[in-house]
């Protein structure tokens, strides 16, 4: 697809480090987004955990255009730190912090009002080009016949700093089918994890289950005249 900007991407490697349940529904549908673009249904996406001897957290770091991160945000730092071969495999890259600071209850982080999760991954990977996305979304609802099958798309929020690394990952948003929403900002994500604490509380605290996303919608600018 074509941004705003007018440009094509041709993101043809892509890394996750986490096979949770996050990782493992955004596999399945960035596969689908490669092997559209391919032109044969092929895919150049690798999927990593330590527990996965042919995927090991580095090979899939050196492996990624733009590498996902789809582990417990409590890991991310002890990942990132425990080898300086990881931290100079990340130079460069487009880091999507998929990410959202909680307890182990799923119970939000305190961070302060100064910062957020995806603005400490920065700090960690100063040579990186970080980009929060798709922590707005359960990974129940990752699904195709959810993201392309309902009359109100999932929105997909994509924010950043860096102003191509948002397009990327707005671009990747759209072909899987998401609604990208983009913020030209990483401190935005200070909203973003909050609205995900949100989610959480609805769907655990309130008892209303993870079947549920977010929709942003913009009135047609005719229709904002004429109010």
């Amino acid at each position: 697809s074509r941004n705003k900007n007018n440009t094509f991407y041709f993101i043809m490697k892509i890394g996750i480090i986490g096979s949770g349940s996050v990782g493992t529904a955004l596999a399945t549908l960035l596969k689908m987004h490669l092997g559209k673009i391919s032109g044969d249904g092929k895919h150049d996406l690798r999927i990593g955990s330590r527990k996965d001897p042919s995927n090991q957290p580095l090979d899939v770091v050196h492996h990624g255009e733009v590498v996902v991160l789809a582990i417990p945000y409590t890991a991310v730092q002890d990942f990132v730190k425990s080898s300086s071969s990881i931290e100079d495999a990340f130079k460069g890259k487009v880091v999507v912090d998929a990410t959202n600071p909680l307890g182990n209850d799923w119970s939000p982080l305190v961070l302060g009002a100064e910062t957020s999760g995806a603005e400490e991954i920065a700090k960690l990977l100063p040579e990186s080009k970080v980009v929060k996305a798709f922590n707005t979304i359960f990974a129940d609802v990752m699904k195709p016949e959810i993201v392309r099958g309902t009359a109100s798309r999932v929105t997909a929020f994509v924010a950043s700093d860096h102003g191509e690394a948002v397009d990327m990952v707005a671009e990747l948003a759209a072909d899987c089918g998401f609604e990208a929403v983009t913020i030209t900002k990483l401190s935005a994500a200070r909203y973003l994890e909050a609205m995900a604490h949100l989610n959480i509380e609805l769907a655990v605290g309130e008892g209303g289950g993870t079947g549920a996303f977010f929709g942003y919608h913009r009135l047609p600018a005719d229709a904002e005249e004429n109010k």
